[in-house]
């Protein structure tokens, strides 16, 4: 069972949360129909995003043999075989398919569906290509909010799409940026061939700088105070700030290969920040609400 968690990759369904961004910011998270959408695509998410993923190792089977890390893998290590793979990545999908059922949306199954194009090209040569490689991981994040936004009916603010985009790219560019610094040679990832650190740093930079312009723009933005009657999200901003910062320090780590799951993960001061960010937004955005519909 272990090896077939490791195979869908449940610790990356922390990405998935995204889903949940429109409900959350727009302040309707109490609102039960669309809390039930949410859970339910998030779930029909998750399960398509797995089989994306073993796609993808049956793919880089023989590759994923040569590097370090990877050969660890379930099915480049040979602990689940290539036949109970496909068998696994089919059951996802039917089961993404009857979630899916429950909250038809047209406009949600075109997103769901691009997504599922878009990195099935992406396994089967796109990554290969420096920048269109790390566009399309850039559009599984922004998909996914996209996706949140449409399966609950609410729109979502320009900037916090810039945001998303912007860190998106940030996180992207530091992932290459430390596999190429691992790499002894290129034989593993074609693409970092096409990528020189300079680069990567630079860029790296940049669209951190962005982010976190683009986030403090919305919590200013007029709008975005007269929907939450108040200019109070700007207090979120310098912990915004720390979390790309202590991320930035995990990144410049030796021992950090750059993806941030792992970084996440792997960093207990990060993690905290982390959920520092949400329970303040979530006593910011909903404090108000829960004392009005508790009568006190």
């Amino acid at each position: 069972m272990k090896d077939y968690l490791k195979l869908i990759r449940v610790k990356h369904y922390i990405k998935n949360v995204l889903i949940f961004a429109a409900l959350i910011f727009s302040g309707q998270l109490l609102a039960a129909d669309k809390l039930k959408n949410c859970i339910i695509g998030f779930a029909a998410f998750c399960l398509v995003s797995s089989a994306i993923y073993i796609i993808n190792d049956i793919k880089d089977k023989d590759r994923d043999t040569l590097h370090p890390k990877k050969k660890n893998r379930p099915v480049a290590s040979g602990k689940v075989s290539v036949k109970a793979a496909v068998i696994a990545a089919v059951i996802c999908l039917i089961l993404a398919g009857l979630c899916f059922a429950f909250i038809f949306n047209i406009y949600a199954f075109l997103l769901i569906l691009t997504y599922v194009v878009i990195n099935l090209l992406y396994s089967f040569g796109l990554k290969n290509i420096p920048l269109l490689d790390v566009t399309i991981l850039v559009s599984g994040f922004l998909i996914r909010v996209i996706y949140g936004a449409a399966i609950t009916g609410i729109e979502v603010s320009g900037w916090l799409y810039l945001t998303v985009i912007t860190l998106s790219f940030f996180m992207a560019f530091g992932k290459r940026r430390n596999e190429l610094k691992a790499e002894s040679s290129n034989d593993t990832r074609k693409v970092l061939k096409g990528y020189s650190l300079n680069f990567l740093d630079k860029s790296m930079y940049l669209c951190l700088a962005m982010a976190n312009t683009f986030y403090a723009l919305w919590t200013m933005d007029s709008a975005t105070i007269e929907h939450y009657g108040n200019n109070k999200i700007l207090f979120t901003v310098p912990i915004v700030l720390l979390i790309t910062l202590k991320y930035c320090l995990d990144i410049e780590k030796e021992t950090s290969d750059g993806d941030p799951t792992e970084v996440l993960f792997h960093d207990k001061a990060l993690l905290a920040l982390c959920m520092l960010y949400a329970v303040l937004m979530m006593f910011l955005l909903y404090f108000g609400k829960l004392r009005m519909l508790l009568g006190f």
